[in-house]
């Protein structure tokens, strides 16, 4: 009597599908497994053939999930996560851990990446790699263990924490923009110059997005590389700068900064530490929010 087919599909085919629909191009999964694109694109139909059904609806801009594939991708990351728990156990000191972490360029650039060299000397068996960007991603989707949000701590799928109070909001020389009381501050806004630090380059974004404001149409802007080098530049009246409230004290106290739109976070929000709901932290990502707990409570 003939045995069975296996019905367990190839495991190459399996880890190509799991790449791809935790990215949002073929391309980024093929970088990420150190293949072609055109490697991901064959394995994925090649499980597709194996299960009957389309997985991505392919498109002139891409390719996205089915709802099959989205149920299949959510019923098969847990094993795959386990899997890569259990060899990263046998590896034991022999390899570094690898936590990816996402957060806007704006927090990493400001607070997170000036300590770096103080966590790999606690942690240098640990690979911090940071993913940052405005988006929401979804951490499990994009295999993220952990990320720091702007927010009112409310996000589904993920388990959040308050981390961190850090207000960002414009600040310019004295006397450089009069805001009348009545003003609405898109229109203030709009007359006036914009510093762009290029290293946080959607600082203003997230400010106008806080504010409840439309994308913002100023009258010129200034890009220059740097947040002590925009604040500079705030200070000889050339623009507004976004400021952010824990490195521009001094400058709030002895005048030489000031707050048109004033220095109140009006959203309420503030910054979360969130990883996956559902999905047991590794050792390496444990020691890695502890230290960010650490560093935000000395802060």
């Amino acid at each position: 009597m003939p045995s069975e087919r296996p019905r367990l599909p190839p495991f190459a085919a399996l880890r190509a599908f799991h790449a791809a629909a935790s990215y949002d191009r073929f391309r980024d999964a093929a970088e990420a497994l150190g293949i072609t694109e055109s490697a991901i694109s064959h394995q994925v139909r090649r499980l597709e053939e194996y299960l009957h059904v389309a997985l991505f609806e392919r498109t002139s801009g891409g390719a996205r999930l089915t709802p099959a594939g989205q149920r299949y991708l959510e019923a098969i990351d847990p094993a795959i996560r386990q899997i890569q728990t259990a060899t990263e156990a046998l590896l034991g000191g022999d390899g570094r851990r690898v936590v990816r972490l996402t957060l806007p360029a704006s927090l990493a650039v400001t607070w997170l990446i000036p300590h770096l060299s103080a966590f790999e000397r606690a942690y240098s068996d640990i690979e911090l790699q940071l993913v940052t960007t405005t988006r929401v991603l979804d951490l499990q989707r994009n295999q993220i263990d952990l990320a720091i949000r702007h927010g009112k701590g409310t996000w589904p799928g993920v388990t959040a924490e308050f981390l961190l109070h850090e207000t960002a909001f414009p600040v310019a020389a004295p006397g450089y923009l009069t805001v009348r009381e009545d003003e609405d501050p898109y229109a203030a806004v709009s007359r006036s110059r914009l510093i762009v630090n290029t290293r946080s380059p959607d600082e203003w974004e997230e400010w106008s997005r806080a504010r409840g404001l439309p994308t913002l149409t100023p009258a010129a802007t200034f890009e220059i590389e740097g947040q002590e080098e925009a604040l500079r530049v705030a200070e000889r009246g050339l623009g507004l700068a976004i400021g952010r409230r824990l490195f521009i004290e001094d400058r709030l106290s002895n005048g030489t900064l000031v707050a048109p739109f004033g220095a109140a976070d009006p959203s309420g929000a503030a910054y979360y530490l969130c990883r996956p709901s559902g999905i047991t932290p590794t050792a390496a990502t444990r020691r890695a929010e502890r230290w960010l707990r650490e560093l935000a409570a000395a802060t």
